[in-house]
C-alpha cells in the first residue's frame, strides 16, 4: 500500500513542472524602434497625451455625437467583436477545467452467452480438470447476467505542464480578441466621423453649386440677349452654356455624393437607409478640429494602439503553444475509478450489499513516433517566429500611418490657409464689381462672373476645410484613439 501510495503522488508532484519558453514580453524592435518624437511632427500638434474614448467631441458637433453613440450602440461588427469576446472566454474556462478530473454517473447491464466457457470454475469447456465435483454439471454454465450501477470519474495529470501552456495561449487569445474588439472600436468611430465630414461637405457643396448655376444661367440670359441684338458672337452662347451644363454635371455628383454618405452613415449606425435623413437633412457646417492636436509620442502609440496589443497577444498565445507541443514528448499519466453497487440479478441494484470499486491507473509513453512529436514543436516555434513578424509589421504600419496622417494635416492646414486667401481676394473683386457695375463703369455680365467666382472659392475653401477635418480624423485613427472595453481589469487579468 505504501509504495502504491508513492506512485500516485509522484506524478501529482511531478506535475508542477511546465515544458517550453516562458514569454518574456514583446520583442526588440531592432531598427524599427521609433524615436522619442514624431518625425513629421509640426505646429499645430502637442506631445500632450491625447485622451483615447470619445475623441469625436473636440469637434463640438452634436448631430456628430449622437451618430458616434448610435454607431457604438448597434454596429453588427462591434456586435460581432463582443462575440468573438465571450467565445475566447469560454475557450479559457474550458482550456481550465480540462486540468480537473471528470465525474459522472454510469449504469450498466451485461447479458451474454458464451458456449465453450464454463462461466463458473472460470476455464473454458474440455480444459483439464483436477476432479470432477458437483460445480462441473455436464455442459456447465456458458451465460453471464451483470447489472451495476454507480460513478465513475477520470483524471489526467498534466505531468508535463501542456495543459498549463493551454491556458496560458487561451487567455492570451482572450486578451487579443477583446483588443482586437477595440480596434474595431476604432474603426468604426473613425469611420463615422469621416463619413460625416463628406456628407458635410457635399451639402455644402451642393448649395454652393446651386448658387454657381443660378449665376451661371443668368450670364447666359446676357450671352443669348446680346446675341440676339448683334452685341455678342455664337461662341460666347456657346461657352457660357457649356459652363452651364458642366456646372449642372457637378451639382448632380456632389447631390449623389450626399445620398451615398447618408446611406453609409445609416448602415454605420446599424439602422436601415433612409432612417437617418431627418436627422442630417438641415444643413450644417463641416465641424472644425481643434486649434491644438494632442498626439504623444511614438511609445505611447505602441502602448495604446489595441491592433498592436492584439499582435503582442497573438505572440504570447504562439509562444506558449510551443510548450504545449513540447509535453507530447513526456508520458501521460491518468487515472479511472468505478464505485456502483449490483450484481448478478436486479434484485441486487437495490439491496445495496456490495459495493464494486475499481481503480485503473495508466501510463502512456509515445516513445517511438517517427518524429510526429518533433514536427509539432518545429511547426509550434515557426508559428512563434511568424507571429513576431507580424507584430513587428503591425507596428511599422502603425508608426506609418501616424507620420503620414501628420503630415497631410500639416499639409492642408497650408492649404486651408491659401485657400482662406484666394477667398478674401475673391471676395474683395466680387464687392468691387458689384460697385463698378453699379456706377456703369462695367458690365452686368463681369459683376456675375465675379460673384460666380467668390462663390466658388468660398467652395473650394470649405471643401478644404472638410478636408482638413479628415486629416484629423485620420490622426484619431492612426492614434489608436476611439474605444473604450469596459472590462478593462479582466481584460489585464486574461493578458498576464
Amino acid at each position: 500500500m505504501s509504495r502504491f501510495r508513492h506512485f500516485i503522488l509522484a506524478p501529482l508532484l511531478l506535475g508542477g513542472c511546465v515544458v517550453g519558453p516562458d514569454y518574456s514580453g514583446p520583442p526588440e524592435l531592432g531598427r524599427a524602434t521609433p524615436g522619442p518624437t514624431f518625425v513629421r511632427q509640426t505646429a499645430g500638434v502637442s506631445s500632450q497625451e491625447p485622451t483615447v474614448a470619445a475623441w469625436w467631441t473636440a469637434l463640438q458637433d452634436p448631430v456628430l455625437d449622437e451618430l458616434e453613440r448610435r454607431a457604438l450602440a448597434s454596429n453588427p461588427s462591434i456586435e460581432a467583436a463582443q462575440a468573438r469576446i465571450r467565445q475566447a472566454r469560454a475557450s479559457v474556462r474550458q482550456e481550465r477545467a480540462a486540468l480537473f478530473p471528470t465525474a459522472g454517473a454510469q449504469a450498466t447491464a451485461v447479458i451474454a452467452d458464451l458456449p465453450g466457457l464454463d462461466l463458473q470454475s472460470g476455464r473454458a469447456n474440455g480444459a483439464p480438470s483436477p476432479a470432477p465435483g458437483p460445480s462441473s454439471e455436464q455442459g456447465g454454465d456458458t451465460s453471464l447476467e451483470f447489472y451495476n450501477f454507480g460513478l465513475n470519474a477520470n483524471w489526467e495529470i498534466d505531468l508535463a505542464g501542456g495543459q498549463v501552456r493551454r491556458i496560458e495561449a487561451a487567455n492570451a487569445l482572450a486578451a487579443a480578441a477583446a483588443y482586437n474588439a477595440a480596434d474595431a472600436q476604432v474603426q468604426l468611430t473613425s469611420q463615422v466621423a469621416d463619413a460625416y465630414t463628406n456628407l458635410r461637405d457635399r451639402q455644402q457643396r451642393a448649395a454652393a453649386l446651386g448658387r454657381a448655376l443660378d449665376l451661371q444661367r443668368q450670364q447666359l440670359e446676357l450671352a443669348q440677349q446680346r446675341f440676339r441684338q448683334g452685341t455678342a458672337p455664337a461662341l460666347a452662347v456657346g461657352q457660357t452654356n457649356r459652363a452651364v451644363q458642366a456646372t449642372t454635371n457637378d451639382l448632380a455628383v456632389a447631390e449623389a455624393e450626399f445620398t451615398i454618405y447618408l446611406n453609409a452613415l445609416a448602415v454605420l449606425a446599424g439602422e436601415a437607409p433612409g432612417s437617418l435623413d431627418a436627422l442630417l437633412a438641415e444643413p450644417r457646417d463641416v465641424p472644425l478640429p481643434p486649434q491644438s492636436v494632442a498626439i504623444g509620442d511614438p511609445a505611447s502609440l505602441l502602448r495604446r494602439r489595441p491592433d498592436i496589443r492584439a499582435a503582442e497577444r497573438n505572440l504570447a498565445a504562439a509562444t506558449a503553444r510551443i510548450g504545449g507541443a513540447e509535453a507530447a514528448r513526456f508520458p501521460r499519466i491518468s487515472f479511472t475509478g468505478i464505485l456502483g453497487i449490483g450484481g448478478t440479478s436486479l434484485a441486487d441494484l437495490v439491496a445495496g450489499g456490495d459495493i464494486s470499486k475499481v481503480a485503473v491507473p495508466q501510463l502512456q509513453w509515445g516513445v517511438l513516433d517517427f518524429g510526429r512529436t518533433s514536427a509539432a514543436v518545429a511547426q509550434a516555434r515557426a508559428g512563434r517566429d511568424e507571429a513576431e513578424a507580424q507584430y513587428r509589421q503591425v507596428v511599422l504600419s502603425a508608426l506609418r500611418d501616424a507620420e503620414t496622417a501628420l503630415a497631410r494635416f500639416a499639409q492642408q492646414r497650408r492649404t486651408v490657409a491659401a485657400l482662406a486667401e484666394i477667398k478674401r481676394s475673391a471676395d474683395e473683386s466680387a464687392v468691387l464689381m458689384r460697385q463698378r457695375h453699379e456706377h456703369g463703369v462695367v458690365s452686368l455680365g463681369d459683376s456675375l462672373e465675379a460673384e460666380r467666382q467668390r462663390v466658388l472659392a468660398e467652395a473650394n475653401l470649405r471643401s478644404a476645410v472638410a478636408a482638413l477635418t479628415g486629416s484629423y480624423v485620420a490622426i484619431q485613427k492612426s492614434l489608436g484613439l476611439g474605444w473604450t472595453y469596459p472590462a478593462e481589469t479582466t481584460s489585464s487579468r486574461l493578458s498576464s
